[in-house]
């Protein structure tokens, strides 16, 4: 005879009216919650229950924030879904919040990891050989290439991680001097730049596309910024940014490009062997670098959501925001994004900005993504999925409450624009969209050298040029998914672990990863394309 079912929910604040439903399959109708009302219907996992009356009209507030109106009577252990609510209007950035940050956590010392240093100072977590290309027009070309560098060359190469292809959508076809062009050729420039590549700059051109060679590495472009604040505090934001000059291509020991338009190059073959011998250069240049002992204020940690549900903001982020402090309290950088999955959360940034500058940038930028949006004739309200919904959350603002606790709880130290490059330590917005894809290759752009991803629905996202971490908000998904998991947050919400227990397993999980341990999606060879935000137009 099976055990009674015990009923299981989280309320997050005590002012909040409704609960999260936590056992694996949801609840029955009938089902007696403890210390609040029965059910009167089915309730499935990670939607939420009223525990009062709330008529039509009525605030519905969880994480202490409206999350929307009811739009019909619900009783007392009804369900609380994206149809019965009405989602409120955009925060306005009128009369926000004034910086008031919170003091900087006490130091964290005697952490470090093993990467590999490079000439600019940099560190990286992997040793990789990555080759960036000019336009999409050579993507075939290097796919082919690289399969030939991996089954013939590396392993005449045993301290090298693995070759990348650094092949995007861009390069021709599109309005290359229109101001938001500057976009993705900053993007692709930076990528190229990504600790994990070990500055050897390696181009592979057609001849004939509008971005050319040096047209994407003028003389000392390595890394750009849309503003003079190297600093990444006072973003002018990815609109005003002058155009990009000519000049020489990328000098300097680790650069070198492959046009494949060259009359000396006759047949594909030639072009291939081409390829190949510019990749031996770089490939012993890789080979002679070693692991060294490293502080953890090396590293540039980039952290996403993805396949999100309710659970997201109750385990996996808070697990990860309390990482994050760890990581800053030790001196390292720490990146969080998706614009329009912190919109509804803006005056909550403002309020914890270090600076007022710091917080006039992210308005900036949180402004210039709602007015993009608009010119799509669309708004935030389209960023959650049928998977989000399916999952318990019922609209971008309830999205947007869970995903900011990745964040921690320290002050914003800078903000970055679309493609820019990371240039400080601490806790740093950087303004991305929040498509999983354009998000992690903007990170990487930024300089990321190791990935945090918390999924509630499940994906298998892995990025070739940095490792992914995955984490699970719930127990089901740790077990099905056991093989594509890296760290289960589901035991917050059934009581086997806090979030303070699970913030230090994931903290030297990335110290284990950084030094070279690999995670599932590398072991493997999981990965998703390079997608560039490119809100310029295409001709």
């Amino acid at each position: 005879m099976n055990a009674p079912l015990t009923p299981r929910t989280i309320r997050i604040h005590p002012s909040d009216n409704v609960v999260v439903v936590v056992n694996d399959g949801g609840l029955p109708a009938g089902t007696a919650l403890p210390g609040g009302p029965t059910l009167v219907q089915a309730v499935p996992q990670g939607h939420k229950v009223a525990l009062t009356d709330l008529p039509a009209g009525t605030e519905v507030r969880r994480y202490d924030v409206v999350i929307g109106h009811t739009a019909v009577d619900i009783p007392a252990g009804g369900w609380v879904n994206e149809q019965r609510l009405v989602m409120p209007g955009a925060r306005s950035f009128d009369n926000l919040p004034a910086p008031q940050p919170p003091a900087d956590l006490p130091p964290l010392d005697g952490f470090t990891f093993l990467g590999f240093r490079n000439a600019d100072g940099s560190v990286g977590t992997r040793n990789l050989l990555a080759v960036t290309t000019t336009v999409q027009c050579v993507a075939g070309v290097l796919e082919f290439a690289v399969e030939r560098i991996r089954k013939d060359l590396l392993p005449h190469y045993p301290n090298v991680d693995g070759v990348v292809g650094l092949t995007h959508s861009y390069g021709c076809g599109v309005a290359i001097d229109a101001p938001d062009a500057i976009i993705p050729i900053r993007t692709v420039r930076n990528l190229a730049s990504n600790p994990n590549f070990g500055g050897e700059v390696m181009v592979l051109s057609l001849g004939c596309e509008k971005l050319q060679p040096e047209r994407l590495f003028p003389a000392n472009a390595i890394p750009i910024q849309a503003s003079s604040d190297t600093r990444g505090t006072g973003s002018a934001g990815p609109q005003g940014v002058p155009p990009l000059s000519g000049g020489e291509t990328q000098s300097g020991a680790g650069g070198s490009t492959v046009v494949l338009q060259e009359e000396k190059h006759v047949g594909f073959m030639s072009m291939i062997d081409s390829i190949l011998t510019q990749a031996k250069t770089h490939l012993e240049r890789l080979n002679a670098r070693q692991r060294t002992t490293c502080p953890v204020s090396e590293l540039v940690v980039g952290v996403q959501c993805g396949g999100s549900d309710a659970f997201s903001g109750v385990t996996a982020n808070p697990a990860v925001g309390f990482a994050t402090d760890l990581l800053v309290r030790a001196g390292a950088t720490v990146m969080f994004s998706e614009n329009t999955e912190v919109r509804d959360a803006v005056d909550q940034l403002t309020r914890r900005a270090a600076t007022p500058e710091v917080a006039d940038a992210i308005v900036r930028e949180l402004a210039w993504y709602d007015a993009y949006l608009a010119r799509g004739q669309a708004d935030r309200s389209a960023n959650t999925t049928p998977g989000n919904k399916k999952g318990g959350l019922s609209n971008i603002v309830e999205k947007a409450m869970g995903s900011i606790v990745k964040s921690g709880n320290g002050p914003i130290h800078g903000v970055i624009a679309p493609g820019e490059k990371v240039t400080q330590k601490g806790l740093i917005f950087a303004a991305t969209p929040a498509s999983d894809f354009i998000c992690g290759t903007l990170q990487l752009a930024a300089g990321m050298n190791l990935h945090v991803f918390t999924t509630g629905r499940g994906t298998p996202y892995g990025l070739a040029e940095c490792p992914v971490i995955k984490v699970a908000t719930r127990n089901d998904l740790a077990r099905r998914w056991h093989d594509l998991m890296d760290i289960n947050a589901g035991r917050i919400a059934s009581g086997e672990a806090t979030i303070e227990e699970l913030g230090w397993e994931l903290f030297h999980r990335l110290l284990a990863v950084a030094s070279g341990e690999k995670t599932w999606a590398e072991r493997w060879g999981l990965h998703n394309d390079l997608v560039l935000f490119n809100p310029a137009p295409v001709t």
